[in-house]
């Protein structure tokens, strides 16, 4: 038997994240089956995101307080950021006591990993594509 479709959609990183948080968070969507290994691959997807923003230094905690005070991110944002990574830490240094993720923590911080990429970068290429195509009719 042909699978022709399935429904609903399977889930894609939407192409206007840089390519190695895109990575990161489409191997969070395909491995929420796995909640702590979706987990560390949005955690991954959040700070291979800052990166792409230019926040290199020190660790994601750091990255995190860094993008607070550039104005990358809400106090809000940040705060998710936070818990996001500190439920990625837990099975990556199997925590004494509590190790995994539940699936509802994963099903977050992979939701948040993606609203971060979608407001880091998706918005701003529609902005950017909309400013252009804007600029295009007005010179017709």
């Amino acid at each position: 038997m042909q699978v022709l479709r399935l429904f609903p959609d399977a889930k894609a990183a939407h192409e206007d994240i840089p390519d190695q948080a895109r990575t990161f968070l489409q191997q969070a969507f395909e491995t929420l089956h796995a909640p702590d290994a979706a987990a560390v691959m949005a955690g991954s997807a959040v700070d291979a995101m800052l990166k792409a923003k230019g926040l290199l230094e020190g660790s994601l905690y750091h990255r995190i307080d860094a993008a607070l005070a550039a104005n990358l991110l809400t106090q809000g944002m940040a705060d998710w950021a936070h818990s996001v990574r500190l439920g990625s830490n837990r099975p990556r240094h199997a925590d004494a006591e509590r190790p995994h993720v539940s699936p509802e923590e994963a099903k977050q911080s992979v939701e948040f990993a993606e609203a971060l990429g979608t407001f880091l970068f998706v918005l701003t290429a529609k902005i950017q594509r909309g400013i252009e195509a804007s600029a295009a009719a007005e010179a017709e």
